[in-house]
């Protein structure tokens, strides 16, 4: 096999280790997520009390498990973000994070979406000539029937992918790499392409040529995570 000119990290993150939370571990989760919602910063204004909360597969990347999740509230926005912690072995989970904003984007108002896409990024990996990508966490629900895998794709390269659970899915993956952007695509049994949505929507006529770009939907936030290599050690 020849050398790739797209020498990029890909299929970094194990895949979904654990069924849903349920039970006692979702109260677990729970307090932690709530927890990242009351220290939103809403600029003022009012987003209401968050209500039940759908959670999406685990993926553990870098030593660090992510269990994505979002929730509406009795305003109409929508909350989302992850838990995350590291695996204390016997002494079971350790090292609790939780991140969390909120949008008042939402599916119901965007009839032409076929993935509703939520995303926040994790850290930076160091890539060739100085380049660097944002390894990111996506995670959300396709809106149109049939699926079976959604997988995140880089340049026309898949990077990640993930078999859907109760019809949610979560991918860790790079973008915005040597100017390319994910794609997330969803594809049926049969390996046939159902949708394909951006992690990007241009702004304006003159995105395209101008090379700028906005989240399709969520926040772009990079939070205090370091560089990221492939022999570097799990940090909590």
């Amino acid at each position: 096999m020849p050398p790739t000119d797209r020498f990029v990290i890909s299929f970094a993150a194990e895949p979904p280790q654990q069924s849903l939370p349920y039970g006692r571990w979702a109260e677990v989760l729970r307090e932690q997520f709530l927890a990242a919602c009351a220290d939103i910063d809403s600029d003022g204004e009012e987003i209401g009390t968050a209500g039940d909360i759908r959670w999406f597969p685990d993926r553990t990347f870098n030593g660090i498990t992510y269990v994505p999740a979002v929730a509406r509230t009795d305003l109409g926005y929508e909350l989302f973000g992850y838990v995350s912690f590291v695996d204390g072995g016997e002494s079971g989970p350790d090292n609790f994070e939780s991140r969390a904003d909120f949008t008042g984007d939402v599916a119901e108002a965007n009839p032409d979406w076929q993935l509703d896409l939520n995303e926040m990024v994790l850290g930076t990996w160091r890539g060739e000539a100085g380049s660097s990508a944002e390894i990111t966490l996506v995670w959300g629900v396709p809106l149109i029937p049939g699926g079976a895998v959604v997988t995140a794709e880089l340049a026309d390269h898949a990077v990640d992918q993930c078999a859907l659970e109760e019809q949610r899915f979560t991918l860790v993956a790079p973008d915005n790499y040597r100017g390319d952007y994910l794609e997330i695509k969803l594809w049926g049994k049969r390996g046939d392409e159902l949708a394909a949505e951006s992690l990007y929507a241009e702004d304006g006529d003159d995105a395209e040529d101008s090379g700028e770009t906005d989240r399709a939907n969520g926040f772009d936030h990079e939070y205090d995570r370091p560089d990221i290599g492939l022999g570097d050690e799990p940090t909590p």
